[in-house]
């Protein structure tokens, strides 16, 4: 580059505390934010360099054979099936603009760590967990909120071979989750609050207690007028508070248990009040609306027969018992049906580029089961219940 990097718009500099913070502002599919973190961090040789990386994605970075390392069983096991999906999308939203410009996902930051080890710099992941902040906001949402949010998803996946070059500049105003959530963000108000307010305090905070006398920190710049605000202001931040993966609300896990109950009771009273015909239909509807969901779900993504199979089997007596849901049940007969190769593991960069690629990859497609048989399962449930109430009447 030939400009003097200190001369850019995208930089900004605070002394706090004997410390000088050098603050840059990224667009994270930019070959300009990639080049001008290179040079600022040579030209100015800090003692550390803060990356807007959690502790888990700098592990990515620096673990080039992170995909064969995945366990899928184990994933869905530990029912974090939608998180690596929710994960993956985000992913793969990046790559895709990236490759469409001939740049790495995330370059300023590879940029950002390599120029760090030339200097002898240490390298800090600054930003909160993304399991973290993705916890946080599917805890904020309800079912229809959840259902829509991944639906859009997917569909502003899609949209990501419309945006040009130019767009790019415009994307640097926004966190790269906001951009894949543009047309619902402004409908969840908790989108923007955790990805972005929370984590201008959590980056802020990392940043001005990041030990070192000269400091750059490399950050969206979505994220730059908030950080400086929390660190012109001195505002005290409470880190352990913007950590914690809010639990279920206990009106969440009393309903976890109530609707079961309620649904059995509607059963009971079907045949109490009604006879046994009207109790006999209730079961049928309940087995038809949740297995044929349920299946519905499994066959949109592309399931295996015996997996379409066993989540019509599974998902009617499944929804009645909270502690286990059809789509982890499908997800592992697809799982041990159709098990991932090396192969499939090797091709995940590759194949989350495109739609057709999530339903063509063993892993992703996985993924898939899990997600929209669950929710095939949830919709079968409410449609379910207001055919059984309507025999009681």
């Amino acid at each position: 580059m030939n400009e003097n990097p200190m001369d850019s718009n995208d930089i900004h500099i605070l002394d706090r505390d004997g410390k000088q913070i050098i603050l840059i502002g990224t667009a994270h599919v930019s070959r300009h934010s990639a080049e001008l973190v290179s040079d600022t961090i040579a030209s100015e040789q800090p003692d550390t360099v803060c990356v807007e990386l959690c502790n888990s994605r700098l592990a990515t970075i620096m673990d080039k054979d992170r995909w064969q390392n995945m366990d899928i069983v184990k994933i869905i096991k530990e029912k974090k099936a939608l998180m690596l999906f929710m994960n993956l999308l985000l992913a793969a939203f990046q790559k895709k603009i990236a490759d469409k410009f001939g740049i790495k996902p995330g370059q300023e930051m590879i940029n950002a760590i390599e120029a760090a080890e030339k200097t002898g710099a240490a390298v800090i992941p600054a930003d909160r967990e993304i399991q973290t902040t993705l916890s946080r906001i599917w805890r904020g949402m309800g079912f229809w909120e959840k259902t829509k949010l991944i639906f859009s998803m997917l569909l502003s996946f899609g949209h990501s071979e419309e945006i040009e070059e130019t767009d790019i500049e415009k994307m640097k105003h926004q966190d790269i989750l906001q951009s894949l959530l543009s047309e619902i963000k402004e409908d969840h108000p908790i989108i923007g609050e955790v990805l972005i307010n929370e984590r201008d305090q959590f980056l802020a905070q990392s940043i001005r207690s990041t030990p070192g006398d000269k400091i750059v920190a490399v950050v969206g710049a979505a994220h730059v007028p908030g950080i400086l605000k929390y660190i012109e202001q001195n505002t005290p931040i409470d880190l352990d508070a913007l950590n914690t993966r809010p639990p279920a609300g206990n009106v969440g896990k009393v309903l976890k248990w109530l609707i079961p109950g309620l649904i059995v009771m509607l059963f009971i009273a079907g045949f109490l009040m009604e006879g046994k015909d009207a109790g006999t239909d209730m079961i049928w509807i309940w087995v038809l609306a949740n297995g044929i969901f349920a299946g519905m779900g499994a066959i949109m993504a592309l399931a295996h027969p015996y997996t379409i199979f066993s989540s019509i089997l599974a998902a009617p007596l499944t929804s009645l018992n909270p502690m286990i849901a059809a789509g982890w049940v499908a997800g592992l007969i697809e799982a041990f049906t159709r098990k991932p190769k090396v192969r499939d593991l090797e091709a995940i960069p590759q194949d989350i580029t495109s739609i057709k690629g999530f339903w063509r990859n063993n892993v992703t497609r996985i993924l898939l089961v899990v997600v929209f048989t669950n929710l095939g399962s949830s919709i079968g449930t409410m449609t379910a219940v207001p055919f059984m109430i309507k025999l009681l009447s």
